[in-house]
């Protein structure tokens, strides 16, 4: 038997068309999401590829603060926990394995989005102290 190391390129286009500007793009803050709060085939995509089985978490995702926890999950304005605070939208696509329950993200909370470009609807919301998004 023979031990050959085998080398693969996976290259993935991120769609940003939700992003008005770069403004606010630099100056992302680093977050952990909570997995358990996005559903999959809505807000990722599982793979499909057995070789590489990272699920992808869609960029332009709105977020909040779970208060217990301090992780981030989707927003949503029905929620209790934190969640209906809108903390701002995940910058970059995110890969993930299948049994992680949390990963880290880029937080985009400073800045301009298309409402009609963001992967799911979201009502706009005032700036706030800790969002500062302009919407369009």
């Amino acid at each position: 038997m023979t031990v050959q190391p085998v080398t693969t390129t996976q290259s993935l286009t991120a769609d940003r068309s939700w992003l008005a500007s770069l403004h606010g793009t630099r100056d992302v803050d680093s977050i952990t999401l909570d997995l358990s709060t996005f559903v999959s085939g809505t807000h990722y995509m599982p793979s499909a590829d057995t070789n590489v089985p990272y699920s992808r978490l869609l960029s332009g995702l709105p977020v909040g603060k779970i208060t217990a926890s301090g992780l981030y999950g989707l927003y949503a304005t029905g929620a209790a926990d934190g969640r209906q605070n809108l903390a701002g939208f995940i910058f970059a696509e995110v890969l993930f394995a299948p049994a992680q329950t949390k990963v880290g993200a880029a937080l985009l909370w400073h800045g301009s989005v298309k409402t009609a470009k963001l992967p799911v609807a979201v009502a706009a919301v005032a700036p706030s102290a800790l969002c500062q998004i302009r919407f369009v």
